[in-house]
């Protein structure tokens, strides 16, 4: 059965999402890729929405979200309460972003990292597991509770 990931950028992450489009099918994932199509301006909220009401929805387990800093991706999705939208520039935060924070959707700035260091970026994503225990604790303590 092949692993299903959520896709989406505005037009700064255009090509970075092009790419690993690619590497990611060849690595044998299925994408479902949200947009957009081109390098021409858009809003980015129109892209990061879809992506994580899909991953908040349990459609789809996993999404990756790219924009220029990749920190208005991560701020949309991180409006939905079962999202955790990690940004990761370097291949550490990657890791402690999956075994500590169980993050379930990889946001990346286009603008600031190479496509190599993308791939690497997302080959630790995608391969790291979640430790639970301790850090379970500490997730079930982000929702906000309303009185």
């Amino acid at each position: 059965m092949k692993k299903v990931l959520a896709l989406g950028s505005d037009h700064a992450g255009f090509e970075l999402k092009d790419f690993l489009k690619k590497y990611l099918t060849e690595k044998g994932f299925e994408i479902i890729d949200f947009g957009t199509d081109s390098k021409k301006s858009v809003d980015y909220p129109d892209f990061a929405h879809p992506v994580a009401k899909a991953v908040n929805d349990n459609e789809i387990e996993t999404g990756i979200l790219i924009c220029g800093s990749g920190n208005g991706v991560s701020i949309v999705a991180n409006k939905y309460p079962n999202v955790r939208a990690a940004l990761c520039w370097k291949e550490k935060l990657a890791e402690l972003a999956r075994k500590h924070n169980n993050a379930n959707i990889l946001t990346l700035p286009a603008r600031f990292i190479s496509s190599d260091e993308a791939i690497k970026i997302v080959d630790l994503f995608l391969s790291t597991s979640f430790e639970g225990e301790r850090h379970q604790k500490r997730i079930d303590k982000i929702k906000i509770k309303v009185c």
